[in-house]
């Protein structure tokens, strides 16, 4: 049978007298008897009170959340809560802080094949364990690497956020920006800004994305890392958005530079690497942007080959840029089949904002005379676009999300 608040409180209290225990909680004796008897149920601070009296380190306190009548199984969600609490105190063992980053490293792969809606109440849950024993005191290379991974999970829920379609995305940036400074530790604080320069591309301020970009580069100062290798190739797809054919090719030769220094190690599917896949794709994503649609499928027919088939998202990205080519080069319904096409082949899980907005990108890349189209029209009423509804012209400024 599940323990109870007074079942706790008796066995916590062990030999003391229960006047002891009263003082030292700054309650009655009577008070603490009925409590142990089940006669009364505590209050916050009384729950709090008394386990901070018997070094509890929180089991009490989980415990008084359950209410008498409880079922057995709230009883055992308060009980392990309360465990993990006071699993949380004391100094940490390396091989609970390698656990954790075992963990944290699992999430970033996870980012590359997992649904967001499937894989982010599992990130919260092992966010909030991190966020616990940052409450508690740790000596500082202890520390450090918990804020590194505070760092690294803010950067994973603001992506998952992004991806989603939720604005919140914003502030958690800052807050892993915020971790990774407090960890000292440029790496991670480079990846955080060139991660959040997606962000600002992906709502269509191209400027702010190169600024971001850049300051991922500085911040890593020669440092064979993965936030250049992030950030390079952004830089080119936001100066290709913008029009700009020197700076474009520059960055993506700089992207190129970032790749061949990255250890094999961080050369991974994880939100933590950066592969070959994906800058043939980012690469392919920016001379689509010039207009140079024969550079541009030669690195996305490269990315289709390299990435797997459990890579969903990232294969639908391509397959989008390609109808984005087909577009540019005058065939609006070959472009819509194509978009249409990867949009219903994509499981629902898969098909989140960033998907629908890139596909939006294709539909109003075709001209306006071509909206009667019907392979156009399918595609337009798939995406809900109102039939006289064209940006055409607008994306190249403003409004690309991939």
């Amino acid at each position: 049978m599940t323990e109870t608040f007074g079942d706790a409180l008796r066995r916590l209290r062990g030999t003391r007298s229960l006047r002891d225990v009263a003082k030292l909680a700054s309650c009655g004796k009577s008070h603490v008897s009925d409590l142990e008897n089940g006669r009364r149920h505590p209050t916050a601070q009384t729950a709090r009170a008394l386990d901070d009296a018997l070094g509890a380190g929180g089991e009490l306190a989980a415990l008084a959340d359950v209410r008498p009548g409880s079922s057995p199984l709230e009883r055992a969600d308060a009980l392990q809560a309360g465990l993990e609490e006071a699993l949380a105190t004391g100094p940490l063992a390396d091989s609970s802080l390698d656990e954790i980053e075992w963990t944290v490293e699992r999430h970033g792969r996870a980012t590359r094949y997992r649904p967001e809606s499937q894989h982010f109440p599992e990130l919260l849950a092992d966010f909030q364990d991190v966020r616990v024993l940052l409450t508690h005191h740790n000596a500082g290379p202890a520390r450090r690497r918990l804020l590194v991974a505070a760092a690294r999970m803010s950067g994973l829920t603001a992506l998952t956020l992004l991806k989603l379609g939720d604005e919140r995305s914003l502030s958690w940036w800052r807050t892993a920006r915020k971790a990774a400074a407090a960890a000292n530790d440029r790496a991670t604080l480079s990846w955080a800004y060139a991660q959040e320069a997606y962000q600002s591309y992906y709502s269509g301020d191209l400027h702010g994305a190169i600024e971001l970009a850049v300051r991922a580069q500085h911040l890593a100062g020669g440092l064979p890392c993965v936030g250049p290798a992030l950030a390079a190739p952004l830089e080119a797809r936001a100066h290709a958005r913008l029009g700009d054919t020197d700076a474009a090719p520059r960055a993506l030769a700089e992207a190129e530079t970032a790749l061949d220094r990255l250890p094999a190690a961080e050369q991974i599917a994880s939100a933590f690497g950066y592969s070959e896949s994906q800058l043939r794709f980012h690469a392919g994503n920016a001379w689509t942007h010039l207009g140079q649609t024969g550079r541009a499928r030669e690195e996305l027919a490269r990315a289709a080959e390299l990435y797997p088939a459990s890579e969903q998202m990232d294969r639908a990205l391509v397959a989008l840029d390609d109808a984005m080519c087909t577009a540019i080069d005058g065939d609006p319904a070959a472009a819509a089949t194509l978009a249409t096409r990867t949009i219903v082949d994509l499981e629902p899980d898969h098909r989140t904002a960033l998907i629908i907005y890139r596909a939006r990108d294709v539909a109003t890349r075709v001209p306006p005379g071509a909206h009667d189209v019907h392979e156009v029209r399918a595609l337009r009423e798939i995406l809900a676009l109102p039939p006289g509804d064209t940006e055409h012209g607008r994306g190249d400024q403003q409004g690309d999300r991939s």
